[in-house]
C-alpha cells in the first residue's frame, strides 16, 4: 500500500500541534517557545506581505504570538493554525487602522500590558542575504511592489491562498467571510497583480 507523505506529515505536524499546545496551556513556556520557532516565519511571511514593511510585520509578529499566549487557555478545537493566523490577520489590520488614523505617528508598539517572556528569534527580514539569495530578494521586492499597489483586503487573500497554500474554506475562516466573498476578492486580486506583474517587465506577456 502506497503511503501519502503529504498528509501522513500534516497528520504528525497536527498530533505535534495538539501536544505543544496541551502542554502550553497548563503553563509549559517552554512548549509555546516551541510553538514560536514552528510558526514564526509563516506569521513573519504573511505580516509582511500585508503591511509592506518587515520591521513592522516584526512586532505585528511577536504581538501576534504575545496575543496566542494570552488567550491560549481558550483555545479549544480546531485548527490551531487558521486560529493563529486569524490573530495575525486582525493583528495587521489593527495595524493599518491605526496608521491610518495617525499618519505622522512612529509605527512601533505602544503596549502598556505585561510583557510575557518569550524567546528572542531572529527574522527572516533581519538577516543577511547570501550572494545566491540575491536573485530571489529581487523578486521578492518586484511582487511586494505589486502587492503594495493592492488593497488589504487583497493583499491578504492572495497572501494567505496562492503564498501560504491555504484552501479556500480555511482562507475564509480566517477572514471571517463568505465562501463566495473570498473567491470574488481573490479573482479581482489575482487580475490586478497579473496586470502589475506585466507592466514590470516580470511576466513578458499578459496570462491567459
Amino acid at each position: 500500500m502506497t503511503m501519502n507523505y503529504t498528509a501522513t506529515h500534516e497528520n504528525l505536524a497536527s498530533l505535534e500541534d495538539a501536544r505543544l499546545i496541551s502542554s502550553a496551556q497548563k503553563g509549559d513556556l517552554e512548549s509555546f517557545n516551541q510553538i514560536v520557532l514552528l510558526y514564526q516565519n509563516l506569521i513573519f511571511s504573511l505580516a509582511r506581505r500585508i503591511l509592506g514593511d518587515a520591521d513592522l510585520a516584526e512586532d505585528v509578529t511577536q504581538n501576534t504570538f504575545l496575543a496566542a499566549y494570552r488567550n491560549l487557555p481558550g483555545f479549544r478545537n480546531g485548527s490551531f493554525k487558521s486560529w493563529l493566523y486569524r490573530i495575525a490577520v486582525n493583528a495587521c489590520y489593527d495595524e493599518l487602522r491605526w496608521h491610518k488614523r495617525h499618519p505622522q505617528q512612529s509605527l512601533e508598539f505602544e503596549d502598556d500590558a505585561e510583557e510575557i517572556p518569550l524567546p528572542q528569534y531572529d527574522f527572516p527580514g533581519s538577516t543577511m542575504l547570501l550572494e545566491n539569495e540575491v536573485e530571489r530578494h529581487e523578486l521578492e521586492q518586484v511582487i511586494q511592489a505589486a502587492l503594495d499597489q493592492l488593497d488589504a483586503d487583497q493583499r491578504t487573500v492572495v497572501s494567505l491562498v496562492d503564498l501560504q497554500d491555504f484552501d479556500y474554506q480555511e482562507a475564509a475562516q480566517i477572514l471571517g467571510v463568505p465562501l463566495g466573498t473570498l473567491k470574488s476578492r481573490l479573482a479581482r486580486a489575482r487580475q490586478r497583480l497579473r496586470f502589475l506583474l506585466t507592466t514590470s517587465g516580470y511576466i513578458k506577456r499578459p496570462l491567459p
